[in-house]
């Protein structure tokens, strides 16, 4: 079993930045973020298959977001950079010990409690 521990977000303007961080208890091969506002369906935002350097990013934060691991620290971070009002939302951090297809909620085994992101106009 591997908990997983969200923190960093919290209430920025639009244009400013936060740095989402997910730590592991345990080592895992896939991580990603998703996201979920309110009135709308959990959504894909960033992940990596760490052993194959793979990564991926809805087409939404492209340039803007990045994710990145500390492999000692078994932690992830969400870089987010020029954040919208449209990026508010819950960010849930998503972990698996396996290789996964990253945009695919259902592959994912572990999963944070989420952490609020908001984005004032």
């Amino acid at each position: 079993q591997v908990k997983l521990v969200e923190s960093g977000g919290g209430l920025v303007q639009a244009g400013g930045s936060l740095k989402l961080s997910c730590t592991a208890s345990g080592g895992t091969l896939s991580m990603a973020w998703f996201r979920m506002a309110p009135g709308k369906e959990r959504e894909f935002v960033a992940g990596s298959n760490w052993s194959s350097g793979r990564t991926d990013y809805v087409d939404s934060v492209k340039g803007r977001f990045t994710i990145s691991i500390d492999n000692a620290k078994n932690t992830n971070y969400l870089q987010m950079n020029s954040l919208k009002p449209e990026d508010t939302a819950v960010y849930y951090c998503a972990a698996d010990t396996t290789i996964v297809e990253l945009r695919v909620p259902q592959s994912y085994d572990y999963w944070g409690q989420g952490i609020q992101v908001t984005v004032s106009s």
